[in-house]
């Protein structure tokens, strides 16, 4: 049995995905703040952010002979600079790996050869990692650039070379280029054996966009959110998100709980992206009740399960309603409860999103139907293209019909409520 989209499907736009951030459906001024750093206050506006990432491209391009194709990583905790590199070099027509802030070096190596990285942003907090990596890598040193600025070690940073004194054109994609060309180059976490780079094509991530977005009506140029993850895996897509409806996020590198409650308590936040560890610390110290967090209209949490004795501690505590998801970093989010429904079922994860279909298959690899648990295929525009270099994984997981296997283990109900039953193979994902 195939279960599709309870959802009508969307018409995906056929742009690059510089193209569809900066499309400005919600009509923003330029002025308007988009990215603003929680503890410092530094910011950007719309119209700087749009500026910033075309000079940024521009310099990639001038004195580093940035190519088309080409490969930048990121190696940084979460920055209010974070989204211009990033977005910057999509601009330039590159690839952007972003590589977890904690990795130790031979892991960082690891991405930095696997996927051909030819230049490195990297927090000066953790230059000394990156020189060893980007040495086997074969980076040269001009190459290896900071965020901030000041100079550390004969580093330069980014803003003092490639902030140009003109700005480019982003680069632009046919609908099938976009189709074709990786914009993102995210790696798997490994639990299963050899970290494995993972192909997001600039429509896979237009479509992963449009698909949150049908499904919500809440969030707008009004909205402040805050991300609670590390940029380097699912908090990417919320720096996008901000973009494309015109919010403004509060970025933080320190997760502690303190930091949390005094930004939501200050900026008003009203929509938080995180994962079960957070919620935990939030339930578990004393010190956050002791915060006015009743701004906060929704909580979306993600990455693993979150138990529903913790959730309803939780809104019995705070009165903020959770809404769990569910996705891989090969997929992006692929079930969410939309705004209408409630969450109140442990275990649930919501419904398929638009353009979605799912088969649920029995060990013998029969085909399952309602309230049978089995193991997850997903079929739909957001799945990644490819495993990097690697055929037999991707073979592996892609079937001849192009369905994903996820590897884990759900039921879903007769209304297309998906349910987490188990983890057959990997940790649920989207992040790196």
């Amino acid at each position: 049995m195939i279960f599709k989209s309870k959802y009508p499907d969307i018409k995906i736009p056929q742009v690059g995905i510089y193209q569809y951030v900066t499309s400005n459906p919600n009509k923003i001024p330029d002025e308007k703040v988009i990215f603003m750093d929680g503890v410092t206050g530094i910011s950007y506006t719309f119209g700087e952010f749009k500026h910033e990432t075309k000079r940024f491209a521009a310099g990639l391009q001038d004195k580093l002979e940035f190519k088309r194709g080409d490969v930048l990583a990121i190696l940084s905790p979460n920055h209010v600079d974070y989204p211009v590199v990033l977005l910057g070099a999509i601009a330039a027509g590159g690839k952007v790996t972003t590589a977890n802030p904690i990795y130790e070096t031979a892991k960082l190596s690891y991405q930095l050869i696997d996927s051909g990285a030819s230049v490195l942003i990297v927090h000066p907090e953790i230059l000394e990692a990156a020189i060893e990596a980007s040495i086997d890598a074969k980076i040269p040193a001009s190459r290896v650039l900071l965020f901030g600025d000041k100079e550390i070690k004969g580093y330069k940073p980014f803003s003092s070379v490639l902030i140009n004194d003109h700005d480019i054109e982003p680069i632009y994609y046919t609908p099938e280029e976009a189709k074709s060309t990786t914009a993102y180059l995210f790696y798997s976490s490994g639990t299963t054996g050899k970290r494995k780079g993972i192909k997001i094509t600039h429509t896979n991530m237009v479509v992963r966009l449009a698909q949150e977005n049908s499904m919500e009506c809440n969030l707008g140029p009004h909205s402040i959110i805050m991300a609670v993850l590390q940029f380097c895996g699912w908090g990417s897509n919320i720096l996008h998100t901000t973009l494309m409806l015109g919010a403004t996020a509060i970025i933080h590198s320190n997760f502690s709980v303190e930091t949390i409650c005094e930004s939501i308590q200050k900026f008003k936040i009203n929509r938080i992206y995180t994962a079960p560890p957070i919620i935990l610390n939030l339930v578990n110290d004393p010190s956050a009740q002791q915060f006015d967090l009743s701004s906060v209209d929704m909580i979306i949490c993600g990455g693993a399960p979150l138990s529903g004795q913790s959730e309803r501690k939780f809104y019995n505590m705070f009165k903020i309603p959770i809404s769990q998801v569910y996705g891989l970093t090969e997929t992006g989010v692929v079930t969410k409860f939309p705004n209408t429904m409630k969450n109140t079922i442990p275990g649930s994860v919501g419904i398929l999103f638009p353009n979605m279909k799912a088969k649920i298959l029995s060990d013998d690899c029969h085909e399952l139907g309602c309230n049978e648990p089995g193991e997850l295929w997903i079929h739909g525009p957001n799945i990644m293209m490819s495993y990097l270099n690697n055929k037999v994984a991707t073979d592996a997981a892609i079937d001849k019909d192009g369905f994903f296997n996820t590897g884990d283990i759900v039921s879903v109900d007769e209304q297309g409520i998906f349910f987490i039953i188990g983890y057959k193979f990997k940790y649920i994902a989207i992040s790196t």
